[in-house]
């Protein structure tokens, strides 16, 4: 037996995909909207371009805004003056409108972080194997500091992965960063909130990798961490069956929660079209080389945690809403019913204007799907 299994791995995006950079880019600073278009500003390069050797001119530099020093002619392909041109634009371009910004290289160049990819298999490993080993949410721990609340959880992921990084078995799950794809891959994307009610609020806007946008990357198994060798040195990992089987477990977990995404849309005005997009899903029969993942920003707390884990004890669920706040009004569920929790999803919305230039926002799609697609390499 080789010592580890690679895999060569394209992540494909199906629906807009946002990694944020954790930077928030300001209107008419750092960007600016022409022809529906959102065109990131090159400072450096208009700085350059000014006759700062003028005093005067040197003084009213400092008080512009970088978007006051274009001209028209400027908004052209290729201009020095902007970074890159993003397809669409936001839905907010006032006075101190912000964009968050998408993760990229040092060449503007999108990527995908190994540890978004890694994050979102461990929660479906941890899901898989919550249901394997039938474990209970317990609620004996609850009464402790809420900012201590994730405590618990971090329990179950030792009881689950192992008690310490050392013994975890995603150690032996190596996963790197993709390799760049073009800036011309990215747009403006433009989410909300949607509750029950099919009511949007809450906007926010920004980049996003779009749609049929490959990543390429690799996945390696280190074999050596469960072998005699590794026992003999106190690091053996459990769970060696669940990475060898990753795509069909990723797929279970992936068919339920498309599953009852479903049936969440399905009864929200407005929302037809994402509730049969999440049918689809759940009715998608990937194989064992493919698997469906959701990647990144407002994918929901269902894809951050154990979810539905935890939603199968009503007792477990009242217990931490109430006592971490996380529930708005009162529950309306009736006894014996499962608690309706989260009661909202993030969505993406197109924005048209009618000839009168009322603006209507329809939902079109929600973020962060992705088709993953594993290869082993031929062992030498």
């Amino acid at each position: 037996m080789a010592d580890y299994v690679c895999y060569d791995v394209t992540v494909t995006t199906i629906t807009p995909v946002h990694i944020g950079s954790g930077r928030e880019l300001l209107h008419t600073y750092d960007y600016v909207v022409h022809d529906r278009r959102t065109w990131r500003i090159n400072e450096d390069a208009l700085l350059d371009a000014q006759n700062v050797d003028d005093p005067r001119l040197a003084e009213q530099l400092a008080r512009s805004r970088p978007a006051e020093l274009l001209k028209p002619g400027d908004f052209r392909e290729g201009s020095p003056f902007f970074r890159y041109v993003l397809l669409g634009q936001p839905r907010s371009v006032g006075e101190g409108a912000q964009l968050r910004e998408q993760l990229k290289d040092a060449f503007d160049r999108p990527y995908l972080p190994g540890s978004t990819l890694k994050g979102a298999l461990r929660t479906a490993l941890g899901w898989y194997a919550w249901g394997e080993r039938k474990l209970q949410p317990e609620t004996r721990q609850l009464n402790r500091d809420p900012r201590f609340a994730a405590q618990q959880y971090q329990q179950y992921e030792q009881m689950l992965f192992g008690k310490d990084p050392n013994h975890d078995l995603l150690r032996a799950l190596q996963v790197s960063d993709s390799e760049p794809i073009g800036v011309d891959r990215l747009m403006v994307a433009n989410a909300q909130v949607i509750n029950r009610q099919g009511k949007l609020q809450a906007p926010i806007e920004m980049e996003a990798i779009r749609p049929e946008s490959a990543f390429r990357l690799t996945i390696k198994i280190d074999r050596q961490l469960f072998s005699q060798w590794a026992q003999q040195r106190g690091l053996q990992l459990g769970g060696r069956e669940l990475l060898e089987r990753l795509p069909q477990i990723v797929s279970n977990y992936v068919r339920q929660h498309c599953s009852r995404e479903a049936a969440w849309f399905k009864n929200v005005q407005g929302s037809t079209r994402i509730a049969r997009f999440y049918q689809q899903l759940a009715q998608t029969n990937t194989g064992s080389k493919l698997f469906l993942i959701v990647l990144g920003w407002g994918t929901g707390w269902e894809n951050k945690t154990f979810g539905t884990r935890l939603l199968a004890s009503r007792e477990f669920m009242r217990r931490i809403l109430q006592k971490y706040h996380l529930s708005r009004g009162k529950q309306r569920n009736n006894e014996g019913q499962a608690i309706a929790f989260p009661t909202s999803r993030r969505v993406l919305v197109g924005v048209t204007e009618d000839a009168q230039g009322g603006r209507k926002e329809t939902v079109q799609a929600v973020p962060g799907w992705c088709l993953v697609e594993m290869s082993p390499r031929q062992q030498l």
